[in-house]
């Protein structure tokens, strides 16, 4: 009797979420010859303030990587300026 435990970052859809669940079932039928029946699957979504790695959470690491992005499209937006110009 399988019991798949699943941690994951909030933010997925819940479509999402459904077909991560008919996979986990498929993998579990198709690798163990787990019954579908007696496989539990359990999706425990964690908040991003909640998970890190590194002694970042990946909130923190989602915010320097909006920053970054945002510094590199202002330099080419200025860089693009400057060579119509």
């Amino acid at each position: 009797m399988p019991l798949i435990d699943i941690s994951i970052a909030e933010g997925r859809s819940p479509e999402q979420l459904r077909a991560l669940v008919s996979a986990i079932h498929r993998a579990a039928e198709d690798t163990v010859g787990a019954v579908p029946e007696n496989t539990t699957v359990i999706i425990r979504e964690v908040p991003a303030t909640h998970w890190s790695k590194a002694d970042q959470t990946i909130a923190e690491r989602q915010a320097a990587a909006r920053a970054a992005a945002s510094t590199h499209e202002a330099s080419v937006t200025t860089t693009t300026e400057s060579r119509s110009q």
